[in-house]
C-alpha cells in the first residue's frame, strides 16, 4: 500500500492543521522539481538561509526510519509521507516541533551511548531492538513524562497517529470509516 501526499493531508487535518498545513504542502509540492517557489529554495530554507522548520534534515531522517521500524512492512512511500506530514506540522505548530525535535535528539544520543551511532545509522533489526530495549514499547505516552515516556509520545504516537490517520492507513488495518464518519452509501448497504 502506497503512502501519498493526500494521506499526508488527511492526517494533518486530522490533527487540526486544515489551512497552514494544506498551504504548506502546496507550497512544498512546487519545490520538487527542484526550482524556487515564493523565494524558497527546493531545500525548504528561505533565501537567506534562514530555516524555515524547526524540524531539521536530521531529525526528518530519524523520524523516517522510526516509522519504518513501527509501521507495517506492506507499507510504502514512508520517506515522503513522513516529511509531508512532520513539516506541514512543524510549520503550523512550532512548539510541538520543538518538542518532537527534543525527543529525537535524545533518542539519538541514547543509541549513541549503547550502539555507537544514531538511529538512522543502525540496521532494521538493531533499530527495532534499541525501542524495545529503551523501553518504548512499554512506556506511557507523557509529554511531561521521562524522556522515554516523551519519545514515546512525540515520536512514536506521532508517527502513528499519522498513518492511521490517513485514508491508506485506516485501510490497512479496517479503520477506513471510523466512528462518527458516515463513509458513504456503501457503508450503510453492508453487513457487519
Amino acid at each position: 500500500m502506497e503512502l501519498s501526499r493526500r494521506d499526508a493531508l488527511a492526517a494533518l487535518a486530522s490533527a487540526g492543521i486544515l489551512g497552514g498545513g494544506a498551504v504548506a504542502l502546496a507550497a512544498r509540492s512546487g519545490e520538487d522539481s527542484g526550482g524556487d517557489v515564493d523565494g524558497e529554495t527546493a531545500t525548504g530554507s528561505e533565501s537567506d538561509g534562514t530555516p524555515e522548520s524547526p524540524i531539521d534534515e536530521d531529525d526528518l531522517a530519524t523520524l523516517t526510519a522510526v516509522a519504518e521500524t513501527v509501521y507495517p512492512s506492506e507499507v510504502d512511500g514512508v520517506e515522503a509521507f513522513v516529511a509531508e506530514f512532520v513539516t506541514g506540522r512543524a510549520d503550523a505548530r512550532p512548539d510541538h516541533a520543538g518538542e518532537v525535535g527534543d525527543a529525537v535528539a535524545y533518542l539519538d544520543e541514547w543509541t549513541e551511548s549503547w550502539y555507537g551511532d544514531r538511529y538512522v545509522e543502525l540496521d532494521a533489526d538493531e533499530r527495532s531492538e534499541a525501542l524495545s530495549q529503551m523501553g518504548v514499547d512499554g512506556a506511557d505516552p507523557d509529554a511531561g513524562g521521562s524522556n522515554v515516556e516523551r519519545v514515546r509520545y512525540y515520536v512514536v504516537n506521532d508517527l502513528l497517529f499519522a498513518l492511521y490517520a490517513s485514508p491508506t492507513g485506516g485501510e490497512l488495518v479496517g479503520i477506513e470509516n471510523p466512528q462518527g464518519h458516515p463513509g458513504g452509501i456503501d457503508s450503510y448497504q453492508r453487513g457487519p
